[in-house]
């Protein structure tokens, strides 16, 4: 033995020992905390490719009665076509840009929050940074699904027991 080595036992202090669970005020609180946002509903929700024509977009927005179209390309987010997006981007220019690819008009690089994250993630991302319509990623990468308002309150309403 060297003179550095102690021949004593280094005992183990488990770092989770003193830990004292959060206490929510809430059952809602609680699953805004704990649950994922793989919790909140997120499907259906309609997909085209960054390739097809603006017109082409507008009709599939018309068709499904939605108000976003996740942009997906080999399976990854590209962008998002939004109601707004076509208010801001398309209404006035239409006649130039009906036949450009949606990737010239879409959202790019939208936030997102992914099935792992806390459920609050989303809330947040809706009510705080004001978007109408967040994109669910798998850590993959991969598209499970889009949260919105009234996906988010199904949530909530759900939850909020007490």
């Amino acid at each position: 033995m060297n003179g550095n080595q102690s021949s004593e036992p280094v005992l183990f202090e488990d770092p989770m020992a003193n830990y004292e669970p959060r206490v929510y005020s809430s059952d809602l609180e609680r699953a805004l905390g704990e649950e994922e946002v793989a919790s909140i509903p997120s499907q259906p929700f309609v997909v085209i490719g960054p390739d097809a024509t603006v017109r082409d977009a507008l009709q599939v927005l018309a068709d499904h009665k939605v108000s976003s179209l996740l942009v997906v390309e080999d399976g990854q987010l590209q962008g998002i076509l939004t109601e707004r997006d076509v208010l801001e981007r398309v209404a006035e220019r239409y006649p130039k840009v009906s036949e450009r690819p949606v990737r010239e008009v879409m959202t790019t690089n939208p936030t997102v929050v992914y099935e792992t994250d806390p459920a609050a993630a989303a809330a947040a991302a809706i009510a705080v940074a004001g978007h109408r319509h967040v994109p669910v990623l798998r850590l993959d990468g991969s598209v499970a699904g889009i949260v919105g308002p009234r996906r988010m309150m199904t949530f909530i309403r759900s939850r909020d027991l007490g």
